[in-house]
């Protein structure tokens, strides 16, 4: 089951898991009161979606290994889960590194586990994932830890 939590950057539908899509829209409250914005840029993705992802990246000459280094082979994502937000300021380009260097990453970084979400993929992550500082997933039992 789903939940419509508003539209992303680029003016479609947001769905999340329910639990996710209300921690998700305290969180973009809460970053806005301290001078931060949040904008989603992904949140669920269906095992459709993400195969044309591949397969675009495919016709654009990468190979399969480059491609599952930064996206997850259909079946695998978070974004399945309904769980997972890519996130931006959209100072930064969306889903690139440089977002590391944003007053929205370190705010995340010390206010995100409150509302249940987790960094996915760091830096040397036990995946073998690329580090990933806009992609976020939400965890419910961190809320109930942190909180």
């Amino acid at each position: 089951m789903l939940a419509l939590c508003g539209r992303d950057i680029y003016g479609r539908e947001l769905w999340l898991a329910p639990a996710a899509g209300k921690a998700w829209l305290r969180m973009q409250r809460a970053a806005l009161q301290n001078g931060v914005t949040l904008f989603a840029v992904s949140g669920f993705r269906s095992i459709e979606y993400q195969n044309q992802l591949v397969l675009n990246k495919l016709r654009r000459g990468q190979n399969l290994e480059q491609i599952l280094r930064v996206s997850a082979a259909p079946g695998y994502s978070e974004h399945h889960t309904g769980c997972a937000l890519d996130i931006s300021d959209c100072v930064a380009e969306s889903l690139q590194d440089s977002f590391e260097d944003t007053a929205a990453y370190r705010w995340l970084l010390l206010h995100a586990a409150r509302f249940g979400f987790a960094l996915s993929f760091p830096r040397d992550n036990p995946h073998n994932i690329l580090f990933e500082p806009w992609h976020w997933c939400h965890h419910r039992y961190l809320e109930r830890i942190i909180l």
